[in-house]
């Protein structure tokens, strides 16, 4: 699979200004770039996937880049090497340091697609918290979730102007995501 186009100048501005789900966009066009500057992938022993810890400073510049996991040496050289060759970046959407992590694949038949923005305006679902906990010395006492709140109508129209059109091909990195995770080998019985 040859390498994907390294992100237009159009798409790094729109990734410099977007503030929602810690840059979302920045983070993916930052991904594309890497992958972009590996080159062709070609199926073998050194196809693989490696995630890496990033922190970008305010200004653009790489602050710190660590190997979370890698299941090839191959791939994680090319990468390291593409972020060590990249372009300057413009600065953080939000004026301060961003922290992420992401997984870059070299493999011949897998692409990470572009994001959904759709649903980025909404409050993120509260955490999981086991409302059956019991600490073994105080009364048993069932805890309820605390619901989230709405946005204010002003705050929501706002983050809505913000949002681009989603493309056909990021409602199908979507959907193929969601069948990645959810997929079941007792499906097809």
């Amino acid at each position: 699979m040859p390498a994907p186009p390294a992100p237009t100048a159009q798409e790094w501005a729109f990734a410099a200004k977007y503030t929602l789900k810690n840059s979302k966009s920045y983070r993916y066009t930052w991904g594309q770039q890497v992958r972009s500057m590996m080159g062709t992938a070609v199926e073998g022993p050194d196809q693989g996937i490696v995630r890496f810890r990033i922190e970008i400073a305010p200004d653009g510049t790489l602050a710190r880049l660590e190997t979370l996991w890698t299941t090839s040496v191959v791939a994680e050289k090319l990468a390291r090497k593409a972020i060590e060759n990249m372009p300057p970046l413009p600065p953080t959407p939000t004026g301060k340091p961003l922290i992420f992590e992401k997984t870059i694949s070299f493999q011949p038949f897998a692409s990470d697609g572009p994001p959904l923005y759709k649903n980025d305006c909404l409050p993120d679902p509260p955490a999981f918290r086991n409302p059956f906990m019991w600490d073994g010395k105080s009364p048993q006492v069932r805890t309820v979730p605390a619901p989230s709140e709405p946005l204010d109508p002003s705050a929501l129209e706002e983050c809505l102007r913000q949002l681009p059109d989603d493309s056909i091909e990021a409602e199908g990195a979507h959907d193929q995501r969601q069948l990645e995770q959810w997929r079941s080998n007792k499906l097809g019985r």
